[in-house]
């Protein structure tokens, strides 16, 4: 089962943006399309935190494209809290939903 949920991720991963781009700036499948797919994806069991993540940093893409719409191309930056991460030598994740 993990194995075709990689395979669902990277799908996704591959074809999400440009359909989202789309063609003469209308997109072929919207970021509510996407989401649905993700969520699905979420209800899963078994997921590992890899899964996760994947699904995760895909959210927050279609959240950065929901904000900026087709200009905003580049990937968004993931914020970290220094201080987290400081204060106990780790790395807070921030899992989306």
């Amino acid at each position: 089962m993990n194995r075709l949920i990689d395979q669902e991720i990277a799908h996704i991963s591959r074809v999400m943006w440009p359909s989202l781009l789309g063609d003469m700036s209308s997109p072929i499948l919207s970021s509510e399309y996407w989401r649905m797919r993700l969520h699905a994806l979420l209800d899963a069991p078994s997921l590992t935190k890899v899964q996760l993540c994947a699904i995760d940093g895909l959210l927050l893409r279609l959240d950065h494209h929901d904000r900026h719409g087709a200009n905003g191309h580049a990937t968004p930056a993931v914020e970290v809290s220094e201080e987290a991460g400081a204060d106990h030598g780790t790395e807070r994740v921030a899992m989306h939903g």
